[in-house]
């Protein structure tokens, strides 16, 4: 029987992810897959901020040459961190389902971001994330925070940080417990970054399987998280830039909410679009335009001197 190749970053949550669709796969294609291992420059290089190794793709870049190679049949990433242009012959075959979106707080000794003291130590790989702390509390010290969950988590609990930001879906697919304090910011406390819990699965275009691989998409989440992906698009931006969005439907209306500034929180701009469904494309150009008015590209040029 023919065996599908998933390649996966090696980390506890990568892995989680890439089995949780090898499992979909069997029960819902009737296909048999395997995992391989693939090491990207973001897993290489962990003595440095993200946004310091430069360049998109930093975890899919490896994946996607292997694709084009045909050496995998289908890399399995988290939505947040794939790029919204595609290497020529490759997309997205399907979007799953999104876990939960939120950013959550975490500390051994506060139970919230603003309970912290003055000068505390907050972690986080996220310029997206620091930007909105410090709109919340410019007294707060924003820190890279490098390394997978259970790492983190050690950084914390030894005393390295008083309070770490994590994405809450990484955090209940792999049951973390850890930490005494734990609080999930709402979407308008904390926009989310584009895709974030959601899965993306991607392939060769012309591979015979990408159709039989899109039985795996939810429609809805995928509906939303293309929103968020067009207007990261109309930006230039991507993973490692402090831009967060978030699309979501309520019966047949969509509702667009974007935060974009300079990673210290001093300039700023949050805005949202609600409307009819069949406009949500159009929405979002009209929140660019929006955007771009306000001076958005000033500020992200800014923003690359961080």
């Amino acid at each position: 029987m023919e065996k599908l190749v998933i390649g996966s970053r090696g980390s506890e949550l990568a892995l989680w992810q890439a089995n949780h669709i090898k499992e979909r796969l069997k029960k819902e294609c009737s296909m048999e897959s395997e995992i391989q291992i693939v090491k990207t420059t973001g897993d290489k290089i962990l003595d440095a901020p993200l946004n310091k190794i430069g360049g998109k793709g930093l975890f899919t870049k490896e994946l996607e040459e292997l694709l084009l190679k045909g050496a995998i049949d289908l890399a399995v990433h988290s939505l947040k961190d794939v790029p919204v242009v595609f290497e020529k012959g490759l997309d997205l075959a399907c979007i799953t389902k999104r876990a939960d979106v939120r950013d959550t707080f975490l500390s051994v000794k506060f139970p919230d971001l603003m309970s912290l003291p003055k000068g505390a130590k907050v972690g986080t790989t996220s310029l997206r994330r620091s930007m909105q702390i410090k709109l919340k509390r410019q007294d707060l010290d924003t820190e890279s925070l490098r390394g997978n969950v259970q790492t983190r988590l050690k950084k914390l609990e030894c005393g390295e940080f008083d309070a770490i930001i994590l994405a809450e879906a990484g955090l209940c697919r792999l049951n973390v417990q850890g930490a005494k304090y734990r609080k999930a910011f709402s979407v308008e406390e904390m926009i989310p970054s584009m895709g974030q819990g959601a899965l993306g699965v991607e392939m060769l275009k012309n591979h015979k399987h990408f159709i039989t691989l899109q039985k795996l998409n939810d429609e809805e989440s995928a509906f939303c998280c293309h929103l968020e992906r067009e207007f990261i698009k109309g930006l230039n931006g991507g993973c490692q830039i402090p831009i967060g969005v978030h699309a979501s439907l309520m019966g047949d209306k969509v509702k667009i909410r974007a935060v974009l500034g300079l990673p210290n929180g001093k300039e700023v701009i949050t805005k949202e679009k609600q409307g009819d469904k069949t406009k949500a494309f159009d929405l979002v150009q009209e929140l660019l335009e929006e955007f771009l008015q306000s001076g958005a590209k000033e500020i992200l040029e800014k923003a690359q001197l961080f």
